[in-house]
């Protein structure tokens, strides 16, 4: 299919990496391996109405940053998106922008949610999800993977973990959908926040509902914990719900849709995988690298730091870019070949440190089902429209991949 035009790295000064539109029209490949080689921790200047922000693309700065807690935070924002607009409404509340003890108090809550035995029944029920989507889409023969497969593996983990009825999960897939990201240039901001109300007014009900059960699921575990003998607010209530949502729905969906075109693109790898010739796990672990669901991690620092020789002042707003760590030469040997059998691979597609991703068992968990169901069920992928892209300056993936599958 037609590939997106390339971004030059001499137009770096005039382009603006926290537009939406820039991830959706355009591939940055060459932008973010001039970045590494010559300008690795780089001054963005204000755009519009928008201010300057710091961009740091080389694994070892993007792993310096996120294990300094004594200088960068995430309680303003943790993307661009929140960051660069007077920050984060969330702040303080959510898991992913709270920082300090209460971070650490309501990490440990949610970590009792992801027992083995409650993963073991999630991994069992997605491998069923998943070979019936597939099973369904080789009787059409044609689908769309983004809408008709990948939008319904993760839906049916996360939803398995807060119990979220069936009748109710699609209404809350067409939410978490436009939370974060479009699908159209022209779409308005508005969008987004009635997604993202939605999903809170949604689960503030569920909370209430929930209150005094004695069920194991995620929502009853945050509605009826107490930290230090106190139960969560009901701001925190809606928010770590919401984040658990979002996060576990998002990553999933856009790296199994990644995944899917990345075989078809790379047919030596299709084979491979077909053949047996890789192990699911480290052929999980490479689509995740590869195809980089969350393209970067804002923070703010907190205190003046330098960073590769740059000086960082309190106060500024600091991005560290997954997508282009992910490719780092220095880390990864011909980091731009999509390899099933790669390892060592330690990407950051799930971040680092003190917010590394919570549901990162879910996400391997649903791309290796993915894996695992198209090497026994399906014998050829082909590609037969073109994809389209979302518009988001912190997702990357596609709202549609037309596809054709043989059984």
């Amino acid at each position: 299919m037609t590939r997106r035009p390339m971004v030059r790295p001499e137009d770096i000064d005039t382009i603006d990496l926290a537009s939406p539109r820039l991830y959706a029209e355009y591939e940055l490949d060459e932008v973010w391996r001039h970045l590494r080689a010559h300008r690795p921790v780089y001054w963005h200047p204000p755009r519009e109405d928008r201010p300057g922000f710091w961009v740091i693309t080389r694994y070892a700065d993007v792993n310096k940053v996120y294990q300094d807690k004594a200088h960068f935070t995430t309680e303003n924002g943790n993307a661009l998106a929140t960051l660069l607009t007077g920050g984060d409404s969330a702040s303080g509340t959510m898991l992913a922008v709270t920082d300090g003890i209460r971070h650490h108090q309501i990490r440990n809550v949610l970590n009792k949610g992801f027992s083995r035995r409650t993963l073991n029944l999630i991994a069992h029920s997605l491998q069923q999800s998943v070979d019936r989507l597939l099973l369904t889409a080789l009787e059409k023969r044609e689908c769309d993977a983004a809408q008709d497969i990948s939008a319904n593996v993760p839906l049916g983990a996360i939803c398995d973990l807060l119990e979220i009825p069936e009748s109710e999960r699609k209404f809350l897939l067409s939410q978490t959908a436009h939370a974060w990201s479009s699908d159209y240039a022209d779409e308005p901001p508005e969008e987004n926040w009635v997604a993202k109300n939605e999903i809170l007014l949604y689960f503030s009900k569920l909370c209430r509902e929930r209150k005094g059960s004695d069920n194991d699921d995620m929502v009853s575990l945050l509605a009826n914990c107490r930290i230090e003998g106190e139960p969560l607010n009901p701001v925190e209530l809606m928010a770590n719900c919401y984040g658990l949502m979002i996060g576990g729905d998002e990553t999933g969906r856009h790296a199994i849709t990644g995944a899917i075109l990345a075989l078809i693109e790379h047919p030596d790898q299709w084979r491979a995988l077909k053949n047996g010739d890789v192990d699911l796990d480290t052929a999980t672990e490479e689509v995740l690298r590869w195809t980089v669901p969350s393209l970067h991690g804002g923070r703010t620092a907190t205190g003046d730091v330098v960073v590769n020789g740059e000086q960082i002042k309190a106060g500024d707003v600091v991005s560290v870019w997954i997508y282009s760590a992910n490719r780092d030469e220095t880390v990864f040997d011909r980091p731009d070949e999509f390899n099933l059998a790669r390892t060592p691979n330690k990407h950051f597609t799930f971040a680092y440190g003190t917010h590394y991703c919570l549901g990162h068992h879910l996400g391997r968990m649903e791309v290796y089902a993915v894996l695992d169901g198209l090497r026994r069920l399906v014998s050829d992928l082909e590609q037969i429209g073109e994809e389209k892209w979302i518009y988001s300056s912190i997702l990357h993936g596609m709202s549609s991949l037309p596809v054709r599958l043989t059984a």
